[in-house]
């Protein structure tokens, strides 16, 4: 089996999926995380040189390959690890099929038959407790039981750039916090997100407060590329940090998790490497007991995929999800909604075991790079 064409599309929705094709008539769809150019990189010659006439079944080896090929730009990180990562999962989806498996099957066989799913909530206009709890109320009674809400510094700071927070500022967060905390039922876990907008001794002033509130964890609380002031925040609150959306292949993670600077770590598998490298940054955190939390903000390609890495590893704790209130989400894929009372069933047909909707796809298309045939 060889690899003939390597394709992408770029959906309105700024989600980036892509296709590679075989001279064996099976065709692997994968997703790689949106961003400026991911999707032209895609095709970019420097990647099609080590794909074209390769097996596809060789999925490190080719990952490697396009790693080395794409060396002088940046494959460390940014948009061209975004492409490879969304291509490393279409050959895990040809693999799967040629042989008849799933892909979790592929990664070892699974702990899990459900992913565990939560929900990245916003309250709305009101910026009140009361529009906080009325909608972790409304989250839960779909099934989730575990939700995340922002804490982002708010609109008109007195000087958003030394990441420090007021005293009005942490009383507001504490209040809507504890009242979305007091609206759930006790085992409905809550997360919190301060998306790196805090200095670490300011940070930690709202930590503590939340200490009492058995948070699920308090995520990317300081910006991520210091690592130790990340450990700082870890290692003096009870309150359980999560990190990692921004870090790329286990390499990145490797002085985060050696330094035990989280307590929970966040890829997200659409730019961080793909599926294998997920397992990998799995099982090092595994090697500190520290569990695995994806980032997702994915069509169902991305989560479909991710949730066969987070079936294949003992440390998964939940998975996220965005797009609660987007119609077109459950439109992608022939199955219908994948998302039942708060939990994805893992597939079991071969590949990512999901099938694309291609009207779909066509109709949301904004540019497409062969994809689309």
């Amino acid at each position: 089996m060889k690899i003939t064409q390597v394709s992408s599309v770029l959906l309105q929705e700024a989600w980036v999926l892509v296709k590679v094709r075989t001279d064996e008539g099976i065709t692997g769809i994968g997703e790689a995380y949106h961003g400026a150019g991911v999707h032209q990189i895609v095709v970019d010659e420097r990647l099609m040189r080590p794909l074209i006439g390769q097996d596809p079944r060789n999925v490190d080896k080719v990952f490697h390959d396009m790693m080395y090929s794409m060396s002088a730009s940046g494959y460390y990180q940014g948009a061209v690890m975004s492409a490879i990562s969304g291509i490393e999962t279409a050959l895990w989806d040809i693999t799967g099929q040629a042989a008849g498996v799933p892909i979790w099957q592929l990664l070892g066989g699974k702990f899990r038959d459900k992913i565990r799913i939560y929900n990245d909530s916003h309250a709305g206009q009101s910026e009140t407790p009361e529009a906080y709890a009325a909608k972790a109320q409304e989250v839960e009674a779909l099934g989730f039981t575990a939700i995340k809400f922002d804490i982002d510094p708010p609109q008109g700071r007195r000087d958003r750039y030394n990441r420090t927070i007021s005293n009005d500022e942490i009383a507001h967060h504490v209040e809507i916090v504890t009242a979305a905390r007091r609206a759930l039922k006790s085992n409905t876990d809550l997360a919190i997100d301060a998306h790196w907008g805090y200095a670490p001794v300011d940070i930690l002033k709202l930590a503590y407060a939340f200490e009492d509130l058995n948070l699920m964890w308090l995520e990317d609380p300081c910006p991520p590329e210091n690592i130790d002031a990340m450990a700082k925040i870890a290692a003096a609150t009870r309150t359980p940090i999560c990190t990692g959306e921004n870090f790329y292949t286990r390499h990145g993670f490797r002085d985060l998790i050696q330094q035990q600077a989280a307590d929970i770590v966040s890829p997200d598998l659409a730019k961080a490497g793909g599926l294998l490298e997920g397992r990998k940054i799995a099982d090092l955190a595994d090697m500190y007991y520290i569990n695995l939390a994806p980032h997702n903000i994915g069509s169902p390609i991305e989560t479909i995929a991710t949730c066969h890495v987070c079936a294949a590893v003992p440390n998964f704790l939940a998975l996220e999800f965005h797009h609660l209130a987007h119609p077109f989400w459950n439109e992608l894929t022939l199955e219908g909604p994948l998302i039942q009372n708060g939990y994805i069933t893992v597939p079991n047909a071969p590949g990512l075991g999901v099938t694309l909707n291609e009207e779909a796809v066509r109709r949301h298309a904004k540019e497409n790079l062969g994809f689309l045939e």
